[in-house]
């Protein structure tokens, strides 16, 4: 198959969690941070670093933090005629997309007409290449379309970018049923003397592209393949619009002001109107509601309806998970989760069960003393008339933050240690810890006229110390109006290697380019790999945040845009995925960084949330904004403390979830009669809590759509993160976090290879645990027994 179902961006299922519990207090919106001539900082470079990664350094931290510098560094991106988006000359202006299509269309076909005149050895030779540079061609239109759709605030080129994704994506379906190249790659790896002429990547690409071209339905009669495009199409159409109306059955309740004693008085003030308070079911003002408000039978009327999903979109759903169920027969699978977890670490559904089961287990203790706590705190609350001894689903968030703010602290407020957090600081501290683990640094780049979405997104170069200009990442950081509040990575390009016969198809195209080189990569950022001499393209990233824009501090200085610790881990963690990006620079792009199994994909996410909490890697970087002292170690200790305190909890929630992706994704919706309402009341039978009768929440699960089957992805890295944290790099002790030794074998063992080994095999390596080099049920469940929280020394992530 020459592109998976749905290659979503990746906003993990953490990210989006963070954004629905993260508050937006005024003091924050207003906090941000630095003076056109930063103070020095804690960390001094080596006195045989190059003048220009000193300035490099510098400049990186005033792009984010400083107005002024900002508004003079990006000059030239305003002057003369459009490069094109991200330097596509194609996209100069929206009518370009179609353009783009056309000609992509042009080098997919002798492509295709190669491959399947094939008929020699040495014309099956370059098959798999042939086959990934179809799949590269597709893609380099498909994801960059995809991701402008949903970000380009422009209306037409988001309806010309919405016009080539159809098209590219109804193409790509028609090519995976198309017999003949499906033959002629089975063909072609059945001949010993063609296999063992490929290499690793080829063997392994092969592998992939057989297997997904039997999901396909690919052995089966025209009629057949016919309804599975179509049911490819509806799943995608069917699934966007499930995304896009997460809706309660009941948009607003109506209260009396005199009910809703407790609630944040601003917050009351707000919403109410002549002594009534009307409070939307799908806002923020809901989920504080329920962790304020001391009336117990308006936070039980709060959670029903705010756990109602609109029939309409129950509807959306069942309707995508019955498509998924169809499909699956028809290519063969049990179930969709048999068809979805055949290419992942996992394999299979019962390998999943597993490992969630042994979580569970390793779980279930921390739970209970977290609810015996909770109860105690209930019985001793003298404004409780609400069955002290029992704890309803609506009074766990209530007694929860009652809990937590009754610990003592010495933390005033959360905004304390933002002053520590500037924005251009983070970025300057994950520069200078990529440096330190890998060798390689973000330098600021001028952009050209035309070549962002927007004036405030700022391009970084990605530079290796020994292999020069490897990837391009553009960061799209600051919150505007209509923007999406999720943060993800999304990867607009994959590295691959460009052929010299390549070079030559795209110069008898007639093309708008200075060179055929540049024909080639449609303009793109591309370079010479001084391993091989051989012309790669270049990864390309845009990494997307929402975080407060700065604001004046006096006539001379800016206040940047200071973040939280969360706000902190969540910009880690979208690095984690850049960086997998950046460092797995394979030769073919369909095992390119993070084209890696689901379940792989999210462990260097995770992984990074630890380097987050380091006292060592806060040392390269975290100082207040004004004053240049050194970030407070104990307080932000006390804060993770804190903020950890009900972790059993939401592992718990988590686990939840996964068993209900499972259950959704298995051969039940086929039932007559499936009933998605009644299958999540069965799962949650099992949660500590009980889910009162009456509530549909799965309508709000949006992530089945993207993560079907594979929901568990996100605690299964996270197991697994824990523990390399802890054996490669020594939970962060004796400086393990910033030690080069250990940031080489996790580049060598894990990140350079992207999708291109097997994960267990990555892992087996990275741990030194010949055991897990199989995989398997035996594997899922060890992994579970490691359970996910923080091991050795340091701060709980």
């Amino acid at each position: 198959m020459l592109k998976r179902f749905v290659r979503p961006s990746w906003t993990c299922s953490r990210c989006l969690r963070r954004q629905c519990q993260q508050q937006r207090h005024n003091s924050a919106a207003a906090t941000s941070a630095i003076a056109t001539s930063p103070p020095p900082t804690a960390f001094s470079l080596p006195s045989h670093v190059p003048h220009e990664t000193n300035s490099d350094d510098r400049n990186l931290r005033q792009i984010f933090d400083s107005h002024a510098f900002w508004r003079e560094f990006s000059q030239s991106s305003k002057r003369g005629k459009s490069a094109g988006l991200l330097q596509n000359k194609y996209l100069t202006r929206p009518e370009g997309f179609q353009q783009f299509v056309e000609v992509t269309l042009q080098k997919c076909a002798p492509i295709i007409d190669r491959v399947v005149r094939a008929n020699s050895i040495e014309e099956f030779k370059p098959i798999t290449r042939d086959l990934d540079r179809l799949s590269d061609l597709l893609c380099r239109v498909i994801d960059l379309a995809d991701f402008v759709r949903a970000t380009h605030p422009d209306q037409k080129t988001q309806i010309a970018a919405t016009r080539a994704y159809g098209l590219m994506f109804q193409y790509m379906n028609e090519l995976n049923t198309t017999t003949a190249l499906n033959d002629q790659l089975k063909r072609a790896a059945s001949i010993p003397e063609v296999w063992d002429s490929w290499n690793e990547e080829e063997q392994v690409t092969a592998n992939i592209l057989i297997r997904d071209f039997s999901k396909s339905a690919i052995n089966l009669p025209q009629a057949t393949r016919q309804r599975f495009v179509d049911l490819s199409n509806e799943i995608v159409n069917v699934g966007t619009d499930f995304v896009n109306n997460l809706a309660p059955e009941k948009e607003f309740l109506t209260f009396q002001s005199s009910e809703m004693k407790g609630l944040d008085p601003q917050v009351a003030r707000r919403l109410t109107k002549w002594g009534t308070l009307v409070m939307k079911m799908n806002g923020m003002e809901a989920s504080l509601a329920l962790r304020q408000v001391e009336d117990p039978d308006v936070r039980r009327e709060i959670y029903m309806a705010s756990r109602t999903s609109s029939a309409d979109n129950i509807a959306r759903l069942e309707q995508l998970l019955k498509a998924r169920a169809e499909l699956a027969k028809l290519s063969g699978y049990e179930s969709f989760a048999h068809l979805s977890l055949s290419d992942k670490m996992a394999k299979t559904p019962e390998a999943v069960n597993q490992f969630l089961q042994a979580l569970t287990t390793d779980n279930h203790a921390k739970v209970l003393d977290e609810l015996d706590e909770i109860r105690e705190f209930k019985k001793s609350d003298a404004h409780s008339n609400n069955f002290p001894g029992n704890l309803n689903a609506w009074d766990r968030d209530y007694y929860t933050s009652r809990l937590l703010s009754s610990m003592h602290t010495k933390i005033k407020s959360p905004d304390f240690l933002s002053a520590y957090f500037s924005l251009g600081t983070v970025m300057q501290g994950l520069s200078r810890l990529f440096n330190r683990l890998y060798g390689i640094r973000l330098v600021p780049r001028e952009t050209r006229p035309g070549e962002t979405w927007n004036d405030d997104v700022r391009r970084l170069d990605v530079i290796d110390e020994k292999a020069g200009h490897i990837a391009v990442v553009y960061c799209d950081l600051f919150s505007r109006p209509g923007k999406s509040p999720n943060p993800a990575h999304f990867t607009l390009r994959c590295s691959r290697k460009i052929s010299g016969s390549e070079i030559e198809d795209a110069s008898r195209i007639p093309h708008p380019f200075s060179s055929p080189k540049d024909a080639a990569t449609d303009g793109m950022a591309s370079n010479i790999n001084p391993d091989d001499g051989d012309l790669y393209q270049l990864p390309t990233i845009a990494l997307i945040c929402d975080f407060a824009r700065s604001t004046t501090y006096s006539s001379t200085r800016d206040r940047p845009t200071l973040l939280t610790f969360r706000e902190v881990q969540t910009l880690f963690h979208e690095m984690g995925h850049a960086v997998h990006s950046m460092l797995g620079r394979t030769q073919l792009q369909n095992v390119a960084g993070t084209r890696c199994a689901t379940d792989f994909a999210e462990l260097p996410s995770v992984l990074m949330e630890h380097f987050a909490a380091d006292p060592a890697v806060l040392g390269l970087f975290a100082r207040h904004w004004d004053t240049d002292a050194p970030l407070p170690m104990p307080a932000l200790e006390e804060r993770m403390r804190l903020d950890t305190r009900m972790g059993g909890a939401e592992t718990e929630a988590q686990i939840l979830l996964s068993c209900l992706d499972q259950a959704y994704h298995s051969s039940l919706p086929m039932l007559p009669g499936f009933n998605s309402t009644r299958t999540y009341h069965d799962v949650y039978a099992q949660c500590s809590v009980s889910e009162p009768a009456g509530t549909a929440w799965q309508g709000f699960f949006g992530h089945l759509f993207g993560y079907g089957a594979t929901y568990y992805s996100y605690l299964f890295d996270r197991a697994i993160a824990g523990r390399v944290w802890k054996v490669v790099f020594n939970a962060g002790q004796d400086g393990g976090a910033i030690d080069r030794a250990a940031g080489e074998k996790l580049k060598q063992d894990v990140l350079r290879w992207g999708g291109g080994r097997d994960g267990w095999k990555l892992i087996s390596k990275a741990l030194e645990d010949p055991m897990l080099a199989e995989g398997g049920e035996d594997a899922m469940r060890e992994v579970g027994r490691w359970g996910v929280r923080a091991e050795g020394g340091g701060i709980v992530d």
